[in-house]
């Protein structure tokens, strides 16, 4: 009787939000989820968010960046979606993996628990056990984050088979608590501008879709082009049995940080207080107002080249590989009164013709961010010599700190055949190796959830730029790989003017490289991902110290 009496304890006044797509993907759930918790959290309530992947992949590390965009790094080393990290920016906090699951996870969880006879014998089912452990996850993400509103993203569109098991998880937990559980549906309206007008067919469609799995919509945000007028707002209103002053508009804008503050236009957060019978503590949006305003009145540009390889998806360009990078230069930019101009390059375009080289002269700065495999390496290291003997600013994260490194080698060092062992099995002088305790990993072929992930600390080195930056002699940052700069060639690196002014406490892993600022404007490469720390309202120190420089430059 005690344990019924305290489970019942940990969900009592705990509200949840269920937010699902229609029509058709990337319609802007992720931002959705981001700004209703930002506005409820405005409205002085204890908020968390949580995303649901209907993959069977455990987690997001083995994904392709071109297929489902950046694997987002959570503090405690899951590799997660990329909405993980609009979910932290939006709300500016940190997450966990219980914020995170994917239908792999949950499968692998019920499946563990029968094998260890947890089910005490009996028949284990996909309904209702599957949605069982959903509602377990949830309600535990809930707990552990004292969360008075919990906002649920489902991955995919309503109607797909992946994400079944969600909606019905959904619905048990709407049918046993019907107060407590809302589901909001972001739909997209077109506006074929060979006809004229907004189409609402789609998102009946998809609203009746949403019925036939248990579900009714309290709520539909309504993505477009433009501001949904009135008489479209009563037609869904109609057809999909929602109070018209529940249906949102959601037109494009210049910034996915004025989404909060144009869903409170419509009385979002209102609508949703009215629905859960939740009171608010008030309405604060002064610090996020303030940002946005920011972004409104910034007129200088700076043209910012990431030289990556996970752009090309067919005949598109794919930036969501790295969102994370892109929004902390904007957070920074914005933060010095700069709208950036960003441009995507290929490296792979610089192995074909190293003269196209020269066009890294038009930008105000370059950075080259993480990766993995062989295209495009040569290219990037080319892009790590140019920048560093033209004196471009150039900030490589991960991947980009680790080519530097090499092309230092190679051509201040006169280490000819200088690689990583990333790249090539047996180089002469492997200047980034595996690391230790990676080797057997490898070997053993297990590579899902085993690099070096998650928070580890640095120590700063007196009166570098990086300590500058920060602003502390130790720092924590998020990882995410495999191998580090070899031990055996630092003293080497180090006589010929490559500092490391960060390094792991233990003063065996090399965390941060730069150059001196009388030698270079700006030439510093992190192990670690700075981009997975910054936020609207904070930048991160080393974005800041970038984008200073380039200001400087700049006059």
């Amino acid at each position: 009787m005690q344990k019924k009496k305290k489970n019942k304890k940990s969900t009592a006044n705990k509200k949840y939000i269920f937010v699902v797509g229609g029509v058709m993907s990337g319609v802007g759930k992720g931002v959705t989820t981001s700004s209703i918790a930002r506005i409820m959290q405005s409205r002085g309530l204890r908020v968390t968010a949580i995303k649901v992947d209907p993959y069977i992949n455990v987690d997001a590390g083995t994904m392709n960046p071109t297929e489902h965009g950046e694997c987002f790094v959570l503090g405690d080393g899951d590799e997660t979606d990329q909405d993980m990290g609009n979910y932290e920016r939006f709300l500016d906090t940190n997450l966990s993996r219980m914020n995170y699951m994917t239908t792999g996870r949950v499968y692998q969880s019920v499946i563990e628990k029968e094998r260890n006879l947890e089910y005490e014998g009996k028949c284990v089912q996909v309904v209702p056990h599957i949605p069982r452990e959903i509602i377990a996850r949830i309600e535990k993400a809930a707990d552990a984050a004292n969360a008075e509103v919990t906002v649920i993203e489902v991955g995919g569109t309503v109607g797909e088979y992946e994400n079944i098991l969600f909606l019905e998880a959904a619905r048990m937990m709407k049918q046993k608590a019907p107060e407590d559980v809302m589901t909001v549906l972001v739909s997209y309206v077109p506006m074929p501008h060979k006809i004229g007008e907004m189409k609402t067919k789609p998102t009946q469609h998809a609203s009746r879709t949403l019925n036939s799995a248990g579900l009714q919509a309290d709520v539909i945000v309504a993505r477009s082009e433009v501001p949904m007028d009135v008489v479209r707002k009563e037609k869904i209103a109609q057809f999909c049995s929602v109070a018209s002053e529940r249906v949102i508009s959601a037109p494009d804008v210049e910034s996915i940080y004025h989404v909060p503050l144009n869903f409170e236009k419509d009385n979002l957060s209102d609508n949703i207080l009215s629905i859960l019978g939740l009171k608010a503590r008030g309405r604060d949006m002064k610090a996020w107002e303030s940002f946005t305003k920011k972004v409104e009145t910034a007129k200088k540009s700076v043209k910012i080249a990431i030289v990556g390889k996970y752009f090309a998806t067919g005949d598109f360009v794919l930036s969501d590989a790295y969102i994370s990078v892109i929004e902390a230069i904007k957070h920074a930019a914005y933060e010095k009164g700069l709208r950036p101009e960003i441009s995507w390059i290929d490296s792979a375009v610089y192995e074909k013709n190293k003269r196209k080289l020269q066009e890294l002269k038009k930008f105000n700065g370059v950075v080259v961010p993480g990766g993995f495999g062989t295209r495009g390496i040569e290219g990037k290291i080319l892009v790590a010599m140019y920048c560093r003997e033209k004196k471009i600013p150039y900030f490589g994260l991960c991947y980009g700190m680790q080519i530097a490194v090499v092309e230092y080698a190679r051509n201040v060092l006169k280490l000819k055949d200088a690689h990583t062992v990333e790249m090539k099995a047996k180089p002469t002088h492997r200047i980034i190796d595996i690391m230790p305790e990676q080797r057997e990993t490898i070997a053993d072929g297990n590579y899902g959830g085993s690099m070096r992930l998650g928070n580890y600390e640095a120590v700063l080195t007196k009166d570098s730029l990086a300590q500058k930056a920060y602003k502390s002699k130790k720092i924590t940052e998020r990882h995410r790989h495999r191998y580090e700069v070899n031990p055996d060639y630092v003293e080497q690196l180090k006589k010929a003017g490559l500092h490391f002014s960060g390094q792991s406490p233990d003063k065996k892993l090399m965390e941060i490289l730069e150059l001196s600022q009388k030698e270079h404007p700006f030439y510093v490469g992190t192990q670690f991902h700075p981009e997975l720390l910054s936020r609207p309202l904070s930048p991160h120190p080393l974005f800041l110290s970038f984008m200073n420089v380039l200001k400087k430059m700049k006059k």
